[in-house]
C-alpha cells in the first residue's frame, strides 16, 4: 500500500491556513524608555524646490479630482452619510448591551433584531390603516375642491383675483395641447419614466443604507482604531479622545432626537384622538418624520395638522393647535433638555444657522446632520483651535 498523499486531498482542518483579516497595524517597537526605534526616526529631507512644485500640483490635481467624483456620486455620499448616522444612533445602545457583559456582535445582533421586529410591527399594525385612510382622502377629493369653491373665503378671493376665469383658460389649454401637441404625450410617458427611475433609485438607496448600516454597526470599533491609527502617533492619544467625544455625542444625539420625536408623535396622536382629527393615524407619520427635524420639525408638524383638522371645522382645529403648541413649550423647556442632557450642546443661534444651511445644502438630511455637525466643529475649535491661540 502506497504512503504517497494524494496531493488533491485537502489537509486536516487544524493544518488550514485561516482566512486573512484586514486588522489594524500594531504600534510600532520603541525602546526602554518608550521612544521610538533608531529606525523608526525620520532623517533629516529637505524638500527642493521642483518637488515641492510638484507636490503642490498633485495635490490640486487630487482636490480636482475629489470634486469631480463629489458632483457625480452625491447620491452615494448621501447614503452613506445616512448610514453612518443610523450606526451612530444605534451604536448607544450596542454600547450599553457590550457594558452587561455581552460580546458586541452579540449585542449589536439583538439591537438589529429589534429594530426589524419594531418596523415589521409598524409595517402590519399601521401601514394598511395609513393606506385605508389615503384612499378615502383620494376619493374625497372633488367633495373638498366643490367645498371650497362653494365657500365664502373663494368668492372673497374669486372676486380680488379672478381665479375661476384663470382655472378655466388654464384647463382650456391644456386640453387644447393634449389634442394638437403629439410631442405632449411623449412628455408624460417621459416624466413617467422618470417618477420610475427615482422609485427605483429611493429602493436601490434603501437597501444599500441598511446593508451599510449593518455594516458600519459591526465594525465600528475597528473603524474608529484604523482612523485613529492614521494620525500622527505624537497626538493619537488626543486624536483619539477627540474622536470618541464627538461620535457618542453625535450617537446620543441620535438617539435622544429619535426619542423626542417618539414622544411628539404619541402626543400629537393622543391629542388628534380626544379632539376627532380627522385621518389621525396617517397624519401621526407625518409629524414623527417632521419632529426629527431640530427647532423647526415641531412647528411644521403643528400647522400641518391644524390645517388638516379644520376639514371637521375649526372647533376641532384650534383646541388640537392650542395643546399641541403647549406641549411644543413642554418639550422645549422640559422634556429635550432630560433626554438630550447626554448629546451635543449647541447655543440656539448656532443651532438655527446650522439647521437652515444644512437644509439649503442637502434638504432633509442636512438639516438632520446640521446641528450634530455643527457641535463637532465646535468642539475642535473649544479643544484645539482656542488652546493653540491661547499658547502663542
Amino acid at each position: 500500500m502506497s504512503t504517497t498523499s494524494d496531493p488533491r486531498r485537502r489537509p486536516p482542518a487544524r493544518f488550514r491556513p485561516s482566512r486573512q483579516r484586514f486588522e489594524v497595524p500594531p504600534e510600532p517597537a520603541g525602546d526602554q524608555d518608550g521612544r521610538r526605534a533608531p529606525w523608526d526616526r525620520p532623517g533629516d529631507v529637505r524638500a527642493h524646490p521642483v518637488q515641492t512644485g510638484f507636490m503642490l500640483t498633485v495635490g490640486v490635481g487630487l482636490a480636482l479630482l475629489v470634486y469631480y467624483v463629489l458632483t457625480n456620486v452625491g447620491g452615494l455620499v448621501g447614503w452613506i452619510v445616512t448610514a453612518a448616522f443610523i450606526c451612530l444612533g444605534l451604536d448607544p445602545l450596542v454600547r450599553w448591551l457590550e457594558s452587561k457583559g455581552l460580546p458586541r456582535p452579540l449585542a449589536a445582533g439583538i439591537v438589529i433584531v429589534a429594530l426589524a421586529l419594531l418596523i415589521t410591527g409598524f409595517i402590519l399594525g399601521v401601514v394598511p390603516r395609513m393606506v385605508e385612510q389615503a384612499q378615502q382622502i383620494a376619493a374625497r377629493g372633488p367633495d373638498f375642491v366643490n367645498d371650497f369653491m362653494q365657500s365664502d373665503l373663494f368668492h372673497t378671493l374669486d372676486a380680488r383675483f379672478d381665479i375661476a376665469s384663470s382655472v378655466q383658460t388654464a384647463a382650456d389649454g391644456l386640453q387644447k395641447r393634449i389634442t394638437t401637441d403629439e410631442n405632449f404625450l411623449g412628455g408624460i410617458f417621459g416624466s413617467v419614466v422618470n417618477v420610475s427611475g427615482v422609485v427605483l433609485n429611493a429602493i436601490t438607496g434603501t437597501l444599500i443604507v441598511m446593508a451599510l448600516s449593518l455594516y458600519f454597526l459591526f465594525s465600528l470599533p475597528t473603524m474608529k482604531a484604523w482612523c485613529y491609527r492614521l494620525a500622527p502617533a505624537s497626538r493619537r492619544a488626543r486624536v483619539q479622545q477627540l474622536g470618541e467625544r464627538m461620535t457618542n455625542g453625535v450617537g446620543n444625539y441620535v438617539m435622544g432626537q429619535a426619542c423626542v420625536a417618539l414622544i411628539n408623535a404619541a402626543v400629537a396622536f393622543i391629542l388628534m384622538n380626544v379632539w376627532g382629527v380627522p385621518y389621525a393615524t396617517l397624519l401621526v407619520l407625518f409629524v414623527g418624520l417632521l419632529a426629527f427635524i431640530p427647532l423647526v420639525g415641531g412647528v411644521l408638524a403643528g400647522i400641518l395638522v391644524t390645517i388638516a383638522a379644520s376639514l371637521g371645522g375649526w372647533d376641532t382645529a384650534i383646541p388640537y393647535a392650542i395643546c399641541y403648541f403647549a406641549y411644543l413649550q413642554l418639550e422645549a423647556y422640559v422634556v429635550s433638555p432630560r433626554i438630550m442632557a447626554r448629546a451635543v450642546a449647541v447655543p440656539g443661534a448656532v443651532a438655527v444657522i446650522a439647521v437652515a444651511a444644512g437644509g439649503a445644502l442637502w434638504s432633509v438630511l442636512g438639516a438632520l446632520i446640521a446641528i450634530p455637525t455643527a457641535a463637532a466643529g465646535l468642539l475642535l475649535v473649544r479643544e484645539v483651535f482656542v488652546p493653540r491661540q491661547d499658547a502663542r
